[in-house]
């Protein structure tokens, strides 16, 4: 009789971490949602701070090891290290490829490398694990500027506006392109 228990004590475990874990996704993501209501309708000033938290909650992984990896390829590209970075969060992408900041993070350094086309692969997976990331949309109109499709680029700066109406950059980048489609010099 004791096995059974012992099998029984086992499953009632695993139920209660599996519980526990779905309460703590529902919870970030309540969060979240919280926070970017807060963004869509705050003035720019507090949307630095609403902005600020949401970064934090993107850069939860869930894993302190998985959080480590991110640190140390963000810490490596600060460094200009473009190479070891990349090294940090591919390590990353393969050991936890359903965490979209490490898919962002990694195409922000192959963008700095020159790397467009796996910048845009990585986007693209970021865009599909949290379409509502605006630093990879705004990263991705980077990148359709630079190969000189204005259009794509401004389609996809108003979408992160749309997430995040006051990103000075992407408004800036937004009003420089309307003005030259216009034929217009600002």
């Amino acid at each position: 009789m004791k096995p059974r228990g012992t099998f029984h004590n086992l499953i009632l475990a695993a139920a209660s971490a599996l519980f526990a874990l779905a309460g703590a996704v529902f919870a970030e993501g309540a969060t979240l949602d919280t926070l970017f209501d807060e963004l869509k309708s705050s003035d720019a000033a507090s949307s630095q701070r609403i902005e600020q938290e949401i970064w934090t909650e993107w850069s939860k992984s869930g894993s302190p090891a998985m959080d480590l990896l991110l640190e140390r390829g963000r810490k490596a590209m600060a460094e200009g290290d473009l190479d070891a970075a990349i090294e940090h969060l591919t390590a990353l992408t393969d050991h936890a490829p359903d965490f979209a900041e490490g898919w962002n993070a990694r195409a922000t350094a192959y963008y700095q490398t020159g790397e467009l086309g796996p910048a845009v692969r990585d986007i693209a997976k970021v865009l599909t694990l949290n379409p509502r990331h605006f630093g990879a949309l705004s990263g991705l109109g980077m990148i359709f500027e630079e190969l000189d499709q204005p259009e794509k680029a401004l389609e996809v700066y108003k979408a992160a506006l749309a997430i995040h109406p006051h990103l000075q950059g992407v408004i800036d980048a937004v009003q420089r392109l309307e003005a030259d489609a216009a034929g217009q010099d600002l």
